[in-house]
C-alpha cells in the first residue's frame, strides 16, 4: 500500500504570513498608540536590528557613494593637471628653442659687425656628411641668393670653409677641417705665414688640425697665439680667424716649425653660417 506523503507549507507562504503579520502588529501598534507591552516589544525585537542592519548599510552605500565622487573628481584634477604639465612643457622647450636661436643670431649679427667690410648673408646648415664633424654640409642658399663657388663661409667668430657647388636654392661648403682643405695662414702676432690643413683625424683626437711651413726661425710664436687668412690665399680674404696655436715644434731642418691649431669654430655644432659674397679672384688654386 503506497504511504500517503505529509503536506507541508511552501516557504514563501511561511515568509508572506510572517512579513504580514509583522506589519499588521506594527499598524496596531501605532494606531492604539501601543509603546508599552508584548506586541511593541516584539516589534522592537524584530525590526531593532534591521533597522541598524539597514542604516549601517546605508551609511557605507554613502560613503563608497561620496569617495566614487571624489575619485572622480581627483582623476579629472589629475588629468587636467597632466595637460596643464604637458602645454607648460611645450612652452618651455619653445622658448629653449627660441632663446637659442635667439642666441645663434646674436652671435651671427656680433660676426657680422666684426667682418663689417665684406657683404654677407646668413644661410641655415640643411644637411650633412655622416659623422660627428660638418667637415662638408649642405646651406639653404644658392645660386639665386648670389651664392657662388669659392665664397667663404663664417661662423662663431670665424673661418668655416669655402663653398665648392652650388645649385639654385642650396650650396655646398667644404670646412677647413676635411682632409682635403688647405688654407694659407698667418700667425697675427708676428706676421708669418704657415700652411694650415685640414686633419679629420687629429678633430677626432684632440680636436685640432695642423699647420706646416711656418717661418719661424727666431721663435717668437707661441703657444695660444691667434692664425688669420693669410694675403697670400689665393681663395680666401685675408685677415678673417682661423685658430690659436695649441702646440708647436721644431722641423729637422731648424729652419720651419709645425703644429697643431685650435679651430675657432665649433665643427661639431654648426647650425648657421654667414657666406661672405665676395671672392677673392687672384692667384693660383690652394
Amino acid at each position: 500500500m503506497r504511504r500517503r506523503s505529509r503536506f507541508k507549507i511552501p516557504t514563501k507562504y511561511i515568509l508572506l504570513a510572517l512579513t504580514v503579520f509583522c506589519i499588521a502588529a506594527m499598524y496596531i501598534s501605532f494606531s492604539l498608540n501601543l509603546t508599552g507591552g508584548p506586541l511593541n516589544t516584539v516589534a522592537g525585537a524584530i525590526f531593532g536590528p534591521m533597522q541598524r542592519g539597514i542604516n549601517v548599510m546605508g551609511t557605507w552605500i554613502s560613503d563608497k557613494a561620496d569617495n566614487f565622487k571624489q575619485l572622480n573628481e581627483v582623476m579629472a584634477e589629475n588629468e587636467e593637471l597632466k595637460s596643464q604639465v604637458e602645454e607648460l612643457t611645450q612652452e618651455l622647450n619653445e622658448t629653449k628653442l627660441e632663446q637659442y636661436e635667439l642666441e645663434n643670431l646674436r652671435e651671427l649679427l656680433e660676426l657680422d659687425k666684426q667682418y663689417s667690410d665684406y657683404d654677407k648673408t646668413a644661410a641655415n646648415v640643411i644637411g650633412k656628411d655622416a659623422g660627428n664633424w660638418f667637415q662638408t654640409f649642405i646651406i639653404d642658399k644658392g645660386s639665386k641668393d648670389g651664392i657662388e663657388i669659392d665664397m667663404n663661409v663664417i661662423a662663431d667668430g670665424g673661418l668655416v670653409g669655402i663653398v665648392y657647388d652650388v645649385g639654385p636654392h642650396y650650396a655646398k661648403v667644404r670646412s677647413i677641417i676635411d682632409d682635403t682643405s688647405q688654407v694659407y695662414g698667418m700667425v697675427l702676432s708676428t706676421s708669418d705665414n704657415c700652411v694650415i690643413s685640414g686633419n679629420l683625424s687629429t678633430m677626432s683626437n684632440d680636436q685640432v688640425i695642423t699647420f706646416s711651413n711656418l717661418n719661424d726661425s727666431s721663435h717668437k710664436v707661441q703657444i695660444g697665439d691667434q692664425v688669420v687668412t693669410s694675403n697670400v690665399s689665393s681663395k680666401y680674404l685675408e685677415g678673417i680667424l682661423v685658430g690659436y696655436i695649441s702646440t708647436i715644434s721644431d722641423d729637422s731642418n731648424n729652419l720651419t716649425r709645425s703644429g697643431t691649431l685650435t679651430p675657432a669654430v665649433d665643427f661639431e655644432h654648426l647650425q648657421q653660417v654667414l657666406v661672405i659674397l665676395e671672392k677673392k679672384e687672384t692667384g693660383e688654386e690652394e
